[in-house]
């Protein structure tokens, strides 16, 4: 076991590793953050920001040689760079689990090779793969392999000419064309395994997006238990097959009463927030158990949980003059007693960036998500759901 006051190295300063941070601070860890964002938000709590590019191999000698152990918030870090940091000092999770999980092209690979229910693919090196994919591929969507997240790089495609066209818009980059589904809802379900093999897994979340992004995540699920049961099996089994150590996400479809799974995070997932308030161990503290070697804590929830997503669109207000920069008025979400509010510390918002989120707690998911709904347009956010 690694045990306080030890330090913990964090490959990315977005709000996962804010959270990281916090919580290993809480457990009596100290956290050097390596990320190339002066205004990174984990390294503004963090006990030291290396201020580095994740190819900085000087940066990351000098990481490997301060810290006990290394973990990442984010999947696009170079799996080169896992790799090379795992020659010195313990890396959860691993280079090859990342590597799968960061690259589309891999990742359905996997899920078709080990047999995990999934939608129809093709794989797109160049036009000619697109010319030759199956009538069944259409309509569908298409995906670049690497670095698209939150509905970017993505395109809903009705036929084979718009996919080229969507194609060289990605300027040839290899994608995935998936079969455009008729959705019944989505799911998530984060779990957490150590190196011994033992899973925890958190309550299955239902989760709806709004242009793409992650809206509002509902705990537990409104499915059937029997589905919720298969959602988490199918979990295991994914971090099982890919030897995981840390905490992992994945994401299902549900359609015509069956899963099949979307993609998987190497690390927390915004759909598993609601962890922080709503069960007796946090998606995070789990990451730094089980970086650490330590016996993973509970998982369960003591409460229903609806999560919110607030975006950097809510800091502009339109009006005659056209659109005027302002924080948004928070008094009106502290008026809701079982509503906690959690703010990033971005230094700037800008419409779809990810500043903050809330989440309503109650005995029943349904009167949580009405509260968090309502709390939701209290603040301006008007989308349906």
């Amino acid at each position: 076991m690694i045990l306080p006051p030890a330090t913990l190295g964090m490959l990315g300063g977005g709000q996962l590793g804010r959270f990281f941070v916090a919580a290993a601070h809480e457990m009596g860890y100290a956290v050097w953050v390596l990320d190339p964002d002066p205004h990174s938000p984990a390294a503004l709590i963090a006990d030291r920001h290396l201020l580095a590019a994740y190819d900085d191999y000087a940066a990351l000698d000098e990481l490997a040689q301060g810290c006990a152990a290394i973990s990442t918030e984010f999947e696009n870090v170079p799996a080169g760079t896992l790799d090379y940091l795992d020659k010195f000092v313990v890396v959860r999770p691993s280079a090859a689990a990342v590597s799968v999980c960061q690259n589309r092209i891999a990742e359905k690979n996997f899920l078709r090779d080990n047999a995990l229910p999934h939608a129809a693919f093709t794989v797109a090196h160049d036009e000619q793969d697109l010319r030759q994919a199956g009538p069944g591929l259409f309509p569908g969507i298409l995906k670049v392999a690497r670095l698209g997240y939150d509905g970017k790089g993505q395109a809903v495609v009705g036929n084979r000419d718009e996919a080229l066209a969507a194609f060289q818009h990605f300027k040839g980059e290899n994608c995935v064309l998936e079969q455009k589904l008729d959705l019944e809802c989505e799911i998530s379900v984060v779990l957490a395994r150590d190196e011994a093999g033992v899973i925890s897994t958190f309550p299955v979340a239902e989760n709806s997006h709004r242009r793409g992004i992650l809206d509002v995540s509902v705990v537990p699920a409104r499915a059937a238990d029997a589905l919720r049961a298969r959602a988490a099996e199918l979990a295991g089994t994914i971090a099982e097959r890919l030897d995981y150590v840390g905490t992992l996400a994945v994401e299902f479809f549900v359609v015509h009463g069956q899963l099949l799974i979307n993609e998987m995070a190497p690390r927390p997932h915004n759909s598993g927030h609601y962890t922080l308030d709503a069960c007796v161990t946090s998606q995070y503290e789990q990451q730094v158990r089980a970086l650490c070697g330590l016996p993973l804590g509970e998982a369960g929830a003591h409460s229903a949980a609806a999560m919110v997503n607030l975006l950097g669109d809510l800091w502009y207000e339109t009006g005659a003059a056209g659109q005027r920069y302002r924080e948004p008025d928070w008094s009106r979400l502290y008026a809701f007693p079982t509503l906690k509010l959690h703010l990033y510390g971005k230094h700037h918002a800008r419409p779809g960036r990810k500043m903050g989120h809330f989440t309503v707690l109650d005995d029943d998911p349904e009167q949580a998500r009405e509260l968090a709904m309502a709390a939701r347009a209290m603040i301006g956010i008007v989308d349906a759901v």
